[in-house]
């Protein structure tokens, strides 16, 4: 009897899973709670509301600074937020939450050091727990080409080929 080979497991591919890069710990700091009838800014009101809130549960997050009012917000109102939310949270971006972690994502995969993937052959992982944008596809695609051996999506068993460096 003949032993059974996992070929997927010895053909040296590796699979990139951008769930990976996702970002961690982000949380939403909202501007309309702290909003007059959650629709107009009270400089008086507002900055009282922000010197009594507990700025603590933002410790070491990603925060994302918005108002998901359809309300004008001055300038300086995202600036007085900013400077509470300095001394507690890891990072800060003004934006709306889905763009804004998505970015987020696009500057992680940016970070990833291609050398662990000279001359690999990838496999960028889809159909995943968690939707992944397709502009992180376009991004990782963009970093890795110049340097791997061949770039597939899918999964190792059934892949859709990319990219495959051609030999002299």
């Amino acid at each position: 009897m003949e032993a059974i080979v996992n070929k997927v497991a010895e053909s040296g591919i590796i699979t990139l899973n951008l769930e990976e890069y996702l970002p961690k710990d982000v949380m939403v700091f909202d501007l309309k709670p702290f909003l007059f009838m959650e629709l107009i800014l009270k400089e008086k009101d507002f900055r009282a509301a922000l010197l009594a809130f507990d700025w603590s549960v933002y410790e070491s997050k990603n925060v994302i600074l918005t108002c998901s009012a359809d309300a004008i917000i001055p300038v300086w109102a995202y600036m007085l937020a900013s400077s509470y939310l300095q001394p507690v949270a890891k990072t800060l971006i003004l934006g709306e939450p889905d763009q804004t972690k998505t970015q987020l994502l696009l500057n992680a995969i940016n970070e990833i050091n291609t050398d662990d993937y000279i001359d690999k052959r990838v496999v960028i992982k889809g159909c995943g727990e968690i939707p992944i944008p397709e502009s992180a596809y376009a991004a990782i695609t963009f970093k890795l080409r110049p340097v791997v051996k061949s770039l597939m999506y899918g999964e190792p068993c059934s892949t859709v080929p990319i990219y495959k460096k051609k030999t002299i």
